[in-house]
């Protein structure tokens, strides 16, 4: 009952606090600018031909439009009506595919971002903290010292830089992997060996720019709880009582380690994600980046809408359910 009160409750108060603010401001934020969704696509008709229908018919059509996306009436009707239609799903139609619905198009997209996304997550945090704790325990060894270099090296490195490298490297030079798309022209999506292994092969640059830098990124800070945990009084005992290296250094001094990466991982969530937009549009990988691209370039503003509350929604989700799960690996959480 105390972890309900004190550790449950607050954290789907504070996940609710934060989908609220989040999803209104990517409500305020298009009815600031300068640009009129309505008046764009009536403007790409009319380059269609448009202009010769009856301005009224123009007029009827406008305040048709206007409904649709959700601008009809005072700012503070639009957000109710804003948060009526997101119970249901509904963020309108698109206007660079109109009138295909912008969920309809996330949901062709999603799969691709999210697989993306957890296979990077989890095998960067993974390797980057193994590394991070066997060079935080020797820390005096040479490989230790080079292996921290490396990762000091990587970890600054921008997202779309490191993509650019591995595509010019293996894609360009060395023609390795594809350069672009999610799987090869011709071939019909499939449950089948030959589609999945292509589909890997497609993944596996974006993947690889994204995990390297995740990788320089855990090892580092793995690194740095590593070699303030082997000071600690309860090692050196264990040293002392001739308990093997091994298992000093994996029940020891790692597992304790290992209890603040799972609170950062909830706080890298949200990095990792914009990583992999901006990596998808460099390999026009067919996920929510490259759709995202597309969105901001065709001035489409239902579409970015839809993207960017899903992806408030999706983020904090994770963020909450890593947090939730904590206490199954800290029972100090559990007892307090």
């Amino acid at each position: 009952m105390n972890l309900l009160k004190r550790y449950i409750i607050p954290r789907l108060i504070q996940y609710f606090i934060v989908i609220f603010i989040g999803v209104t401001v990517v409500f305020l934020v298009p009815r600031f600018t300068p640009l009129d969704p309505v008046v764009t696509v009536l403007n790409r008709m009319t380059s269609y031909g448009a202009q010769y229908l009856d301005p009224s018919a123009i007029e009827k059509l406008k305040e048709t439009m206007m409904e649709l996306y959700g601008l009809k009436g005072s700012i503070w009707e639009q957000y109710l009506n804003f948060w009526k239609r997101l119970f249901k799903g509904d963020f309108g139609p698109s206007l660079s595919i109109f009138p295909t619905p912008v969920i309809s198009i996330i949901a062709n997209s999603l799969p691709w971002t999210a697989g993306l996304l957890v296979v990077v997550a989890i095998l960067s945090w993974i390797i980057g903290n193994i590394l991070g704790g066997i060079a935080g325990y020797y820390a005096d060894r040479r490989w230790s010292k080079v292996m921290s270099i490396v990762a000091m090296s990587i970890y600054p490195i921008p997202y779309y830089i490191m993509a650019l490298v591995l595509l010019i490297l293996f894609a360009y030079i060395f023609p390795i992997f594809p350069m672009v798309g999610g799987y090869s022209i011709g071939l019909t999506p499939s449950f089948s060996l030959e589609f999945i292994f292509n589909v890997i092969k497609h993944a596996f640059l974006p993947a690889l720019s994204l995990i390297l830098i995740g990788i320089g990124w855990w090892f580092l800070s793995m690194r740095s709880l590593t070699s303030t945990i082997v000071a600690e009084d309860f090692v050196t005992y264990a040293e002392v009582m001739g308990i093997p290296s091994r298992k000093i250094l994996f029940q020891y001094v790692m597992r304790n380690a290992l209890l603040p990466q799972i609170t950062n991982l909830a706080l890298q969530i949200g990095g990792i994600f914009s990583g992999s937009l901006i990596t998808e549009t460099v390999f026009s990988y067919p996920g929510l980046g490259q759709l995202l691209y597309m969105a901001i370039n065709n001035g489409d503003f239902n579409l970015i809408m839809g993207i960017a509350v899903l992806s408030i929604i999706g983020i904090a989700t994770s963020a909450l359910l890593i947090d939730l799960l904590y206490p199954l690996f800290d029972p100090r959480v559990r007892y307090r």
